[in-house]
C-alpha cells in the first residue's frame, strides 16, 4: 500500500513539475514584447498610438525620414534594416496565421514602418540611399535620438556604382513584405513588389559591394533577392516568376550558393537562401534545385549534437554560439530557419539524414525550442535576455535612448558629452526598452549586466526580427516536445 502511495506521490510531483515548466515560459507574452521593441527604435514623427511612451519624435531633419535606428546608437543603416524587415515579413509569411489578430496587426505595422522608409530610399531611379547619420560622430556621443546634433549625412550610391548587397537585401525586404501584405492591403503589396523588381534590377546591373564598389566576390544577396521575387511573383500567378527561378539556376554556382551553409545574418544569406529555395524542390520536385535541399539538410545536421557532421558550437548551457560578438544575432536567425525548414519538411513528409542519425520536423522543433527557452530564462544564469520579460533581465543595456533620462521628464537637451554621466552610471537604465534582445552571454554562458560591454548588452533590430516568427510558432504550440 505504501509503495502504491509513494508511486502516486511521485507521479503527482512529476506532473506538477511538468505543469510548472510548461507555464514557466509565456511565449505569447514574449511575442508581443518582441514586436513592441521596434516602437522603441522608431525614427521620425511618432504616431498617436505609440506604446513606447518614453520616446519622442526624432530625426526630423533626416534627408530620408522614418525607419529604425539600427541598435543602441542613432544611425540608420539600410543594409541591416532591410534584413530585419525581410525577417519580420518572413515570420508573418510562415507563421502569421498562428499570431493573435492583434499581434499580426502589430507585426505588419512594424514592417510598414520600415518599408515606407525603404520606399523613400529608392524613390529616385538610379540612386540608392544606404545610410543616414555619420557613424563616427554619432558613436562619439551618448545622446538621446530626440537630441541628436551630429551630422545626419545621407549616404547614397548612384548608378553606375555598385550596391548589390544592400540593394539585393532591399529587394528581398520589399518582395517578402509584399507577400505579408498581399491579403490585408493588396494595393500596397503591389507597390512593394513593383519597387522590389526595379531595385533588384539595379543590384544585378551594377554588381559589387556598396562599401567599396569592388567587383562582386559573392552574390548571396542577389540570389536571396531573386528567391524572394520568385516567391512574390509566383503568388500573383505571374509567369515572370520563372525568370527569377532561371536566374537562381544560372548564377547559383557562380555566386557561391553552396558556401557557408550554417551562416545566416544581415551580411550573409547562405543558410537562409538554402532553406528558402529548398521549398522549390520539396513542393514542386524541381530537381535542378535539389542541391539547396542537400545544403539545407547539412545546415540542420551541423546543429544535431550526435550526428557525424561538423558541429556548430554550443555553450555548456546549450546556446548556439558563434564567435564575433552579439551572439544572439546568430542564435535567433538560425532558430528561425530551423522552424521554417521543419515546416517545409513536414509539408512534404520528408526528414533529414545526418549519416549516423535521421531527424524529422519534431526533433528540429525541439532543437529550436531549446534555443528560445534558453533566451527567455532557461539557462545557467536563470536570466531572460529579453528586456522586461520575467523577473530577471538586463537592466543596463547599451542603448542611448534607454540609458538617458526620457525627454518626457527631462526636457532640456542632453548634449553630446553630457550623456557620459548616464553612460557611466552604475544604476539601471531609467527607460525600459521592453522586448529588446541584447547581444547575450559569451561562450561560457556568462553575462555581465554592463552597458560598457556593447557586444553583450546592446540590442539590435536584426536580433529581434527573426525571434518574432519563432515566438509566433511557440505561442501557438507551447507544448512542443
Amino acid at each position: 500500500m505504501k509503495a502504491h502511495f509513494l508511486l502516486l506521490f511521485v507521479l503527482v510531483l512529476v506532473l506538477h513539475i511538468c505543469a510548472c515548466n510548461s507555464s514557466y515560459i509565456n511565449y505569447g507574452e514574449a511575442l508581443w514584447k518582441s514586436i513592441l521593441f521596434f516602437e522603441g527604435q522608431r525614427s521620425g514623427y511618432l504616431p498617436k498610438d505609440q506604446r513606447m511612451s518614453w520616446r519622442g519624435d526624432s530625426g526630423l531633419n533626416d534627408g530620408v525620414m522614418g525607419g529604425y535606428y539600427d541598435a543602441g546608437d542613432n544611425v540608420k543603416y539600410n543594409f541591416p534594416m532591410a534584413f530585419s524587415t525581410t525577417m519580420l515579413a518572413w515570420g508573418v509569411v510562415e507563421f502569421g496565421d498562428m499570431m493573435p489578430p492583434s499581434e499580426l496587426r502589430n507585426a505588419l505595422v512594424a514592417i510598414r514602418w520600415s518599408t515606407d522608409y525603404l520606399l523613400q530610399s529608392v524613390r529616385q531611379r538610379g540612386r540608392i540611399v544606404v545610410q543616414v547619420g555619420d557613424p563616427v560622430k554619432d558613436h562619439d556621443c551618448w545622446e538621446r535620438p530626440e537630441d541628436m546634433d551630429t551630422d545626419r549625412t545621407v549616404y547614397t550610391v548612384h548608378a553606375p556604382n555598385a550596391a548589390s548587397d544592400v540593394a539585393g537585401e532591399m529587394a528581398a525586404a520589399l518582395a517578402a513584405s509584399s507577400i505579408a501584405f498581399r491579403q490585408s492591403d493588396p494595393l500596397y503589396a503591389n507597390k512593394l513588389l513593383s519597387t522590389a523588381t526595379r531595385v533588384f534590377g539595379y543590384a544585378d546591373t551594377y554588381r559589387g559591394a556598396y562599401s567599396d564598389n569592388a567587383d562582386i566576390r559573392r552574390g548571396d544577396e542577389l540570389l536571396w533577392g531573386a528567391a524572394w521575387l520568385r516567391r512574390a511573383w509566383k503568388l500573383r500567378r505571374k509567369s515572370r516568376s520563372d525568370s527569377y527561378l532561371d536566374y537562381i539556376q544560372q548564377h547559383g554556382k557562380t555566386f557561391g550558393a553552396t558556401d557557408n551553409i550554417y551562416e545566416f545574418g544581415w551580411d550573409n544569406k547562405h543558410a537562409g537562401l538554402n532553406v528558402l529555395v529548398s521549398q522549390e524542390f520539396l513542393e514542386e520536385n524541381l530537381y535542378d534545385f535539389e542541391s539547396y535541399k542537400v545544403n539545407a539538410d547539412s545546415f540542420i545536421c551541423t546543429l544535431v549534437p550526435n550526428s557525424s557532421y561538423p558541429h556548430i558550437k554550443y555553450t555548456p548551457g546549450g546556446l548556439i554560439y558563434r564567435p564575433g560578438g552579439c551572439n544572439l544575432q546568430h542564435t535567433t536567425s538560425l532558430t528561425f530557419l530551423m522552424l521554417v525548414y521543419a515546416k517545409y519538411l513536414e509539408q512534404s513528409s520528408k526528414s533529414v539524414n545526418c549519416g549516423s542519425v535521421s531527424v524529422g520536423p519534431s526533433y528540429i522543433r525541439q532543437m529550436a525550442k531549446r534555443q528560445v527557452d534558453y533566451i527567455l530564462g532557461d539557462n545557467p544564469k536563470g536570466m531572460s535576455y529579453m528586456v522586461g520579460y520575467s523577473n530577471k533581465y538586463p537592466q543596463r543595456i547599451h542603448h542611448r535612448g534607454s540609458a538617458n533620462p526620457s525627454i518626457k521628464h527631462h526636457r532640456r537637451p542632453i548634449k553630446c558629452k553630457e550623456g557620459t554621466l548616464y553612460y557611466m552610471s552604475p544604476y539601471p537604465n531609467p527607460n525600459l526598452l521592453v522586448g529588446a534582445l541584447v547581444g547575450g552571454p559569451g561562450e561560457d554562458d556568462e553575462f555581465a549586466d554592463d552597458r560598457n560591454e556593447a557586444s553583450k548588452s546592446e540590442p539590435t533590430t536584426y536580433v529581434n526580427a527573426p525571434f518574432v516568427g519563432a515566438l509566433a510558432y511557440f505561442a501557438a504550440n507551447p507544448n512542443t516536445i
